[in-house]
């Protein structure tokens, strides 16, 4: 009996089919092994098929390729998770464009209660990498279970994953190749270590070089394995900016720390603030009270506030309105422990209902 991993890795082996176009074949033939045993003919009738990619599928070498595959993650004690499999993170698999299949190696468990990813520029300042360890630091204190994700690149990424190591929290490196390296090498040790505290991830299988587009793919799994990112450095064109787009289109939270305007690795988070594509944040307190975590320690004083709101059966987008005046979105969205996404809904409905105005710059009053 064949081994169905060879199936399923074959799938990622076919010239032309993508993770989309995969999940497609799967629907339409029921399994991995059915796509490699069904006629051409019939294979040129699935919707985004035809004879070409047909002539792709059934080629011998793809299977070949994944036999060969196979050996080297057995070998390398390496596991692969399919999109069908009960491992396959929960998280991930709500996005369009999740990967079939990924590998991994370490000890891997995506599917805890709160996952972040930490990413930014590669040429951080001292203000950057001082931000990224008291926020990993802080958030430590009070979730010790927190998973920290990453893209193992030099600057911010490593930071955070130093970070999470030195205050005993689970780490996982995003790889932009496959599993038979490490990029950058200097980063190797800390690779090493991560895989008792967390581990490693990549859908490139072993052979695959770091070029650039790989890169821009692996985001998308930085992006979609996290309840939300965060941006701690960007210039105003970067990888990290790729990764918080992203993020924003699965309809997941973003937060970024502002920078002094002249600053040019402040230029990115400051321009996906304007944007309202990511909340403002200064300390890991900003970002509990957004993300309307409970800590471990004590209930939040917003949380309070926001009960208190109910019970006053005053909507607290409203009252705090009142208090304030005008009030930026992301200060709210601080102030009122609400998830950026769920507040812009809430203020497009009361901005429906003539409640509320919009002002330029994304400020908000009520309407008089």
């Amino acid at each position: 009996m064949t081994d169905k991993r060879i199936y399923q890795i074959g799938l990622t082996m076919i010239n032309g089919v993508g993770d989309i176009l995969a999940r497609h074949l799967l629907e339409s033939l029921g399994d991995e092994e059915a796509i490699f045993t069904e006629k051409k003919s019939q294979l040129e009738k699935i919707t985004g098929i035809g004879p070409t990619l047909s002539t792709e599928i059934l080629r011998a070498d793809v299977l070949q390729k994944a036999e060969k595959e196979l050996t080297f993650i057995e070998k390398n004690k390496i596991d692969c998770h399919f999109y069908t499999d009960s491992t396959y993170p929960h998280r991930l698999k709500q996005c369009e464009d999740a990967p079939i299949l990924f590998y991994s190696k370490g000890n891997i468990k995506p599917d805890v209660q709160r996952v972040i990813s930490v990413v930014g520029t590669r040429n951080a300042t001292t203000y950057g990498k001082d931000l990224t360890e008291s926020l990993i630091r802080d958030l430590a204190l009070h979730f010790p279970d927190l998973l920290v994700l990453s893209g193992l690149a030099y600057g911010i990424d490593i930071c955070a994953h130093r970070s999470a190591l030195q205050n005993q929290l689970p780490t996982i490196g995003v790889l932009a190749h496959g599993l038979d390296r490490i990029y950058p090498a200097i980063h190797r040790n800390t690779a090493v270590e991560m895989l008792q505290q967390g581990g490693l991830i990549t859908d490139f299988p072993s052979g695959t070089n770091p070029d650039k587009q790989n890169f821009i793919k692996r985001n998308r799994i930085v992006a979609g394995l996290s309840d939300a990112t965060l941006v701690v450095e960007s210039s105003s064109k970067g990888g990290s900016l790729i990764t918080a787009d992203i993020a924003f289109s699965y309809g997941r939270d973003v937060y970024c720390f502002p920078g002094r305007v002249a600053d040019e690795q402040s230029k990115g988070c400051n321009k996906l603030i304007r944007e309202n594509k990511a909340g403002l944040i200064t300390c890991a307190a900003d970002l509990i009270a957004a993300l309307r975590w409970e800590s471990n320690e004590s209930p939040s004083t917003n949380i309070q506030h926001s009960l208190a709101f109910e019970e006053d059966n005053a909507h607290p987008i409203v009252t705090i309105l009142k208090e304030k005046g005008e009030l930026h979105v992301n200060q709210m969205a601080i102030a009122l422990n609400i998830p950026i996404r769920n507040l812009t809904t809430q203020l497009f409905e009361l901005e429906m209902e003539g409640k509320i105005k919009t002002m330029p710059g994304g400020m908000f009053r009520l309407v008089r």
